[in-house]
């Protein structure tokens, strides 16, 4: 019996979308109005309200109060606004907006409600009065906005002091988390010219497991048992794939396959891995300070992983010289390492790594780095976003060893797209190469079978 079930769960949308980007200008704040019926759009007054306390409060100095005089003080001006405006808000509704405002001063602002909408994946701010999400893979324009720039620089501050970063003039530019591990990347003047850029990569507050993948048509079934297999019997493996098409989550994913004896090390720019194994140490690396001291990069990092006693690495992104001490690592002993990389498909990914290896200027030949990929390297997942905004895994391929100096790949399983559908949907099958993993046979010897026939050319998955 099958181990998977289906995932058909959907989260109910809690804010309201606007229209598609090709129809869309910035979020304006709608205008004020007396005596709406009883069935006016109550987002619409939320809206007219907000923006009047924020033009009335002074945020900084509510900073400072308790939360229990902040709240006080907020839900006087708020019924005061609703008085003059003459809202037609319910108490109920008038003490569930106080609320809101509250998770603005205490929280993220205006895109409070946006975190807390798990139908939401991506947050993408672009100046004060225009804040865009994404939802089912498309963009759309929010109904929120900021005070003005200095409103959005004050949120952005919040984030990146919580997890010990700064940006200001001399450092413009962060990449930080939120405490669920949400990605947030800003930039700020004089980078960002129009005002501040945010942009904000939510995560599950229960991860995707493979189950979950699989109901979703993320990656068939038999393909996902063979992938677990390989992970558990310490295949070292490289997911591969561009921005947001899913690399993270299907590393997280692909980590329940690993043994809970297991001691892992992640490393990550910004912790955002999500492993479920109870013996699991983080480390993330750390800026420059103001005098441009006591950076620590991903490399040294890597390097005191391996004095930890590790008996996997996992790094969240390889993007430099790591490359070299991460495949040093696969090579000694810690079998079954993990990470992703930014590539359009598996043979781009080895030459990404060649490359990476090379950025630490060591004085090693290219035959010498393919042969440590070769060796080091297992398998390479490629995950893509299709034109549909769907999340897939493309293609697993196996890295065979060397043939003079090329290394050789072979693709197992892949994706076929036949074509789109009259709602835009990609239509396509996963199929089976008919070519057998070299790697099956030391499955085989750790007591993981495959079925007889999953390699077989005529499969369609």
């Amino acid at each position: 019996m099958s181990r998977f079930k289906s995932s058909t769960a959907a989260v109910a949308p809690r804010v309201t979308p606007s229209a598609r980007p090709a129809d869309i200008a910035p979020a304006p704040v709608p205008a004020k109005g007396k005596g709406e019926p009883a069935g006016f759009d109550l987002l619409d007054a939320k809206l007219r309200v907000h923006a009047k306390l924020i033009d009335e409060l002074d945020l900084s100095a509510l900073d400072k109060l308790d939360d229990g005089t902040m709240r006080e003080r907020v839900r006087g001006i708020i019924s005061e606004i609703i008085r003059k405006e003459e809202m037609a808000l319910s108490s109920v509704e008038e003490v569930s907006f106080a609320d809101a405002v509250m998770d603005e001063m205490t929280g993220l602002g205006p895109i409070e409600p946006l975190l807390k909408d798990d139908s939401i994946a991506d947050i993408l701010i672009n100046g004060y009065n225009q804040v865009y999400i994404e939802r089912n893979g498309e963009l759309q324009l929010a109904p929120v906005r900021f005070a003005d720039n200095d409103h959005l620089l004050r949120i952005v501050q919040r984030i990146v002091s919580a997890v010990g970063r700064r940006v200001d003039e001399s450092q413009p530019l962060v990449d930080a988390r939120l405490l669920d591990g949400s990605r947030v990347n800003a930039a700020i003047a004089p980078i960002a010219i129009d005002g501040p850029l945010v942009s904000i990569r939510k995560f599950s507050k229960s991860p995707l497991t493979m189950e979950k993948l699989v109901g979703f048509g993320a990656i068939p079934e038999p393909v996902a048992e063979f992938i677990l297999g390989a992970v558990k019997c310490k295949a070292s493996t490289v997911i591969s794939g561009g921005t947001g098409s899913g690399k993270t989550t299907l590393l997280n994913a692909l980590s329940s396959a690993i043994s809970p004896k297991e001691r892992m090390i992640t490393i990550e720019d910004a912790a955002e891995l999500q492993l479920q194994q109870p013996h699991v140490a983080r480390m993330e690396t750390r800026p420059p300070n103001i005098e441009g001291k006591g950076e620590i990069r991903q490399r040294e990092l890597v390097k005191n992983a391996l004095r930890m006693r590790p008996d996997r690495v996992i790094l969240g992104e390889v993007r430099g010289e790591e490359a070299f001490d991460m495949l040093q690592a696969m090579n000694t002993g810690h079998e079954g390492s993990m990470a992703t990389i930014h590539a359009n498909n598996p043979r781009d990914a080895i030459t990404r790594l060649e490359q990476m290896v090379m950025m630490g200027g060591m004085k090693i030949s290219e035959e010498a780095i393919r042969g440590q990929i070769a060796s080091a390297v297992n398998f390479i997942v490629q995950t893509t976003r299709l034109s549909d905004g769907s999340r897939k895994v493309v293609s697993i391929a196996e890295i065979t060893g060397m043939e003079g100096s090329i290394i050789q790949i072979q693709e197992i399983f892949k994706f076929e797209r036949s074509g789109t559908s009259e709602d835009g949907k990609v239509i396509g099958k996963f199929v089976a190469t008919g070519l057998r993993p070299k790697f099956l046979d030391e499955m085989e010897r750790r007591g993981v079978h495959m079925p007889a026939g999953m390699f077989d050319p005529a499969t369609v998955f």
